[in-house]
């Protein structure tokens, strides 16, 4: 019965171990540029190992191209035509405010103007 206990026992402690280890991570501390930084610290057979990351930059897109260019001179801009600007096949559904399938030139200055006034992360 003694080495059930024992054979339970060894698992329990590793676990507790292993979260001890976990637990010991630091918490974000600011970069000098102000961005937060995660940093981790482990202990290893050859010492002390600190891991340090930064967020992955904010992604820049492109200025909207003219309505004119997206709809190749038609009256409206459709899906298939919408992929060539990728925030705007993105926000497809949204910006199709009639639902009829394609953005009218309406539509599409209506959230050019809400694209350009949104804050810049």
């Amino acid at each position: 019965m003694n080495s059930r206990k024992s054979l339970l026992y060894a698992p329990t402690v590793a676990a507790l171990l292993f979260t001890g280890a976990v637990m010991a991570q630091s918490t974000p501390t600011p970069s000098s540029a102000g961005q937060p930084i995660s940093q981790a610290t482990y202990q290893t057979p050859k010492g002390e190992v600190v891991v340090r990351s930064l967020p992955a930059p904010a992604p820049q897109i492109a200025p909207p191209p003219s309505f004119r260019q997206l709809s190749g001179g038609g009256k409206a801009i459709t899906p298939a035509q919408a992929a060539a600007y990728p925030p705007l096949a993105n926000d497809f559904l949204y910006v199709d405010g009639d639902h009829n399938g394609s953005i009218n030139k309406t539509e599409y200055q209506r959230w050019v103007k809400r694209l350009q006034k949104a804050p810049a992360e």
